[in-house]
């Protein structure tokens, strides 16, 4: 049985990017009834700002990894989805009533039906809520949602051959679990699954976030994490697939041709822009590598910074960071 994942470890983060990139996916691999009854081709909407006024609403007091998000159905119908990642790692009583509390804070806010759907990734098999509800003589209110269980998943090897990009996301929740306390198992783990990857029929792109994603869930101790990055850039030296580090290798050669144009006697304004500019490339560079679209839309900000030495401290920061949120706030400072 796996075990309850640690205080430490960051899932809500990645989850909710995983959501957002991945909507079409995560629906196929836990409900492709539902996955089938959406037009795809209309794409859909994430409700952020919907969401936060129905979390003040509801008033539930704790936040977990949830997502609202706007779709359109096969008739022309519009829905919304309520997605609710349960990623506590234990039971707690008042689950349910927490997602009757989202609903019914949704419908009476919008008065949009939403449809609730759950995801447990905690470690009791037996804990599966699906249902919340209130009465006496003759009086009803009841809210029946669906769930899917992370352990019903466990199969390791149907994870590792699926075509799904989620199953990827799946199995490094699981491993990261069952992992605990155990940072060697975990790291072993970590390549496995990264290189698994590269076996499969995924876009570079995709390679790359997913990478991202998994970083994040499977974190490391500093010395196992370095040890890890570099049998990851062996590998790909290997495969002769540079889709990820070199990513970075780029960054770090461009960032010390720049110390170099800045570093001569002649010529120093010329080389101190040039080296500027090549920062910047190497920003954009992991922005996009690391947190795609949204990495990009930072790019302004990025520019904004005023000297070549803001610059270098940010590309230092840009490389530990582990959340967009987390770079968006750096900026703002």
């Amino acid at each position: 049985m796996a075990k309850a994942a640690p205080a430490s470890d960051d899932f809500d983060s990645p989850w909710k990017e995983a959501l957002q990139r991945y909507l079409a996916s995560f629906l196929l691999f836990f409900w492709p009834d539902i996955h089938g009854d959406i037009d795809w081709s209309r794409g859909y909407d994430s409700l952020d700002k919907e969401f936060q006024q129905i979390i003040r609403r509801a008033k539930t007091g704790k936040r977990v990894a949830d997502k609202l998000f706007k779709i359109w159905l096969q008739d022309g119908a519009e829905r919304w989805l309520l997605i609710h990642i349960e990623i506590q790692g234990a039971y707690e009583k008042d689950f349910a009533r927490r997602m009757f509390d989202y609903n019914l804070a949704a419908w009476q806010l919008y008065g949009k039906p939403v449809v609730s759907l759950a995801v447990l990734c905690d470690d009791r098999p037996e804990w599966r809520p699906d249902t919340f509800h209130y009465g006496h003589w003759g009086c009803k209110m009841e809210l029946s949602f669906r769930i899917a269980k992370l352990l019903d998943h466990g199969d390791v090897s149907a994870l590792e051959a699926s075509d799904n990009p989620f199953a990827a996301i799946v199995l490094a929740h699981l491993q990261a679990l069952g992992t605990h306390g155990d940072p060697e198992s975990r790291k072993q783990w970590k390549l496995r699954i990264v290189q698994g990857l590269y076996r499969g029929h995924w876009s570079k792109e995709d390679v790359r976030e997913l990478f991202r994603l998994i970083d994040w869930i499977m974190t490391l101790p500093e010395e196992l994490d370095k040890a890890w990055r570099t049998e990851i850039h062996e590998f790909e030296e290997e495969q002769k697939m540079p889709y990820i580090t070199s990513i970075e290798r780029l960054a770090r050669k461009e960032g010390r041709e720049e110390g170099r144009k800045e570093g001569r006697k002649e010529g120093r304004e010329e080389g101190r822009e040039e080296g500027r500019d090549v920062l910047l490339e190497s920003i954009e560079l992991v922005l996009e590598a690391k947190f795609s679209s949204s990495g990009r839309k930072l790019l302004p900000k990025v520019r904004a910074l005023g000297s070549v030495d803001e610059l270098r401290r940010f590309v230092r920061f840009l490389k530990n960071a582990k959340s967009i949120e987390h770079v968006r706030s750096r900026l703002t400072e």
